[in-house]
């Protein structure tokens, strides 16, 4: 396969233009942002880059070096557009908008040029159907803030080519991110599986009156989330034997919550408008599983990235 060094990233809203920031890192690689109206591109691209900035892990002559090589077009059929290697689609989670693009792309770029699609739920198999050479397209499932969580997972359809695969692989890890191989097209691929298996049991803990939203928080976050990033779950268990695994889960399992359809509590609460960080302004306060001023809110924002900083660059 030809060296790849022309990418086009569909969607100049946040993930798209985080996504270029993270391409940028690549030496000689011509970052082209296609969006259907004009954006303000250096200005996103500039506020994701500032804590780094701050933190002294990027320096402004860095930030102006991604600015300049990031370009907006809007034209679909913009030079730019045609020379494309490889597409990442970061468009709304409209599965017939997804499809639309990746066809229409087919008839504008090259013959070999790779599809991406940054879908977080969607299947890459059916972004796919309306393509004729499927087997050129995956999933790649950057995860917000993407020019700071350093996973992406790498999803192989059924008609994806393993040289494809290699490819999209590559090209991830030389950008400085940690790519995975999602080996089959299942919803929530590896990651949002697990997450998800966790949220279910803690909604779960919370609707059975077992502890309340904050005790669930707080055992996760002073125990085993303490711990994950150095003893993932299957380190864990081979530290502790498959012996003792087989044992706990004999006994355990059949009591952690299994239900297939979402908690009725989560239904309770939107009935009532309690929405999370979304939720109207109540006597001070938004209300979801807890309660947050404005100003807890922002700071929960703002202390996100301040965190993956620290984690990430040590800084």
């Amino acid at each position: 396969m030809k060296d790849l060094k022309n990418f086009l990233i569909c969607g100049g809203g946040m993930m798209g233009c985080a996504i270029a920031q993270v391409l940028c890192t690549i030496p000689d690689a011509q970052i082209t942002i296609w969006n259907h109206r004009e954006k303000d591109i250096p200005s996103m691209i500039r506020k994701n880059m500032k804590e780094l900035v701050a933190h002294g892990v990027v320096t402004e002559a860095d930030v102006d070096k991604v600015v300049e090589r990031t370009v907006l077009v809007t034209d679909m059929n913009h030079d730019r557009v045609k020379a494309a290697d490889m597409v990442i689609e970061c468009v709304p989670e409209v599965m017939e908008t997804k499809q639309n693009l990746f066809r229409d792309l087919e008839k504008i770029t090259s013959e070999d040029c790779i599809y991406c699609t940054n879908t977080s739920v969607m299947s890459p198999t059916e972004i796919s159907e309306k393509c004729e050479h499927k087997e050129r397209i995956c999933g790649t499932h950057f995860w917000n803030p993407a020019f700071l969580i350093p996973l992406v997972e790498v999803v192989k359809t059924k008609d994806t080519s393993d040289e494809v695969i290699d490819a999209v692989m590559d090209i991830l890890t030389r950008a400085g991110k940690k790519p995975v191989l999602c080996k089959k097209d299942v919803p929530g691929f590896i990651a949002n599986r697990m997450q998800h298996a966790l949220w279910r049991e803690a909604v779960s803990i919370v609707e059975r009156g077992i502890a309340d939203a904050k005790t669930v928080d707080d055992a996760c976050k002073y125990s085993f989330g303490l711990r994950l990033p150095y003893l993932p779950p299957l380190v864990n268990s081979d530290m502790v034997g498959t012996q003792l695994t087989y044992n706990i889960h004999s006994y355990v399992l059949s009591a952690i919550e299994d239900r297939h359809d979402a908690s009725p509590i989560l239904s309770e609460m939107i009935d009532k408008g309690e929405l999370g960080f979304k939720a109207e302004l109540k006597d001070g306060k938004r209300t979801g599983f807890m309660s947050y001023t404005d100003e807890e809110i922002s700071e929960i924002n703002d202390g996100l990235n301040e965190y993956l900083i620290k984690m990430i660059y040590n800084k």
